[in-house]
């Protein structure tokens, strides 16, 4: 009996572990898709304005 419950705590803490890692994965997947949104962003609002600036004579 003791066995059954000691494998049946071993695959709660793999199911607690696999849930923390797989919520560590998507808030570090978050993170980088908001990076590059406010990269592309500024790269598209700094070519704007460049363009905008007249040439010099």
């Amino acid at each position: 009996m003791s066995r059954s419950h000691a494998l049946a705590a071993g695959f709660g803490s793999r199911a607690v572990s696999t849930f923390r890692l797989r919520s560590a994965v998507a808030a570090s997947l978050a993170i980088g898709s908001l990076s590059l949104c406010l990269i592309v962003a500024v790269t598209i609002l700094s070519i704007k304005v460049v363009a905008a600036m007249p040439l010099p004579v």
